[in-house]
């Protein structure tokens, strides 16, 4: 259950901690969004689940009562010994716990062969959520994500083409991932309350996910750096060697080379970075 804003306060005196604005450590203090995670995430006992930032382990607590084996990054040396302490001792055998950058360490330990069927279920701190979203659409990658983000980011991962949010970031996530509706959760539902509303998304990994390269990536991220160009302006600019069938690939789909990068949807720019001529 989660902690009140009282019972927060009150922890945090205890530990002598106070909360760290820039590592986004904002507690939730709604046990409705915490059920509602688990829901949408459909946690069940004996899953692979990864957490990020666990903080005071309201979220941590959950998903361990609820039979699944939690892999959690923390980077705070405070709440990490006192996950250690309160959930470690309860759960040793399905608490792995890790001190640690979550970007550096996206599945928080877990092994790589566990991922495919993992499910990540996190409030992740507002200041890494792209670099994270980032290195996780690397792969491998998990069955189902739950996310609680600050709204700015969930818009840009679920923008449609032709959308001002739209941009790489929402192109290598939904090659990945199909973006269910997101839940809004008010700033009241956190203590100390942040000053942005957020999202809780819900992430189903598609039956054929497509894994961006680190190279290719850097391609569609040279295109948006000039959003405001045309993309064959932008291709003939030193790209046209790296994207060898882009015109034919454009044309197949539809679209016009006078087109821009954030008017192309995701499918096409897979089909522009793979490198292979259109059957079309």
């Amino acid at each position: 259950m989660a902690l009140t804003p009282t019972e927060t306060r009150a922890l945090l005196a205890r530990l002598g901690h106070a909360p760290r604005r820039f590592l986004g450590q904002n507690f939730l203090v709604d046990g409705n969004i915490v059920r509602k995670s688990l829901e949408l995430a459909r946690v069940g006992a004996g899953d692979a689940v990864v957490e990020i930032g666990p903080g005071l382990g309201t979220l941590t607590g959950a998903l361990l009562e609820a039979g699944a084996e939690v892999w959690a990054v923390e980077r705070d040396r405070t709440l990490c010994a006192h996950l250690a302490a309160e959930l470690g001792a309860r759960f040793p055998r399905t608490l792995h716990l890790a001190e640690g950058d979550a970007v550096g360490m996206a599945l928080a330990g877990m092994p790589g062969e566990r991922a495919p069927d993992a499910k990540i279920v996190a409030n992740l701190p507002y200041a890494i959520s792209t670099p994270w979203m980032d290195a996780v659409l690397s792969g491998p990658l998990p069955a189902r994500m739950v996310l609680m983000v600050q709204r700015e980011a969930a818009n840009r991962y679920a923008a449609a083409h032709g959308t001002r949010d739209f941009g790489a970031i929402s192109i290598f996530l939904q090659g990945a991932y199909e973006v269910a509706p997101g839940h809004r959760v008010s700033p009241a539902c956190f203590y100390p309350r942040p000053d942005v509303d957020s999202t809780l998304l819900n992430l189903v990994r598609r039956a054929a996910p497509f894994v961006f390269t680190a190279e290719q990536k850097a391609l569609v991220r040279r295109c948006f750096q000039q959003r405001r160009k045309q993309i064959g302006a932008v291709v003939r600019d030193g790209l046209s060697g790296r994207l060898p069938h882009w015109r034919e690939q454009l044309l197949s789909a539809g679209f016009s080379p006078a087109v821009r990068a954030e008017a192309i949807p995701a499918p096409v720019w897979i089909r522009l970075v793979s490198g292979s001529p259109s059957s079309a």
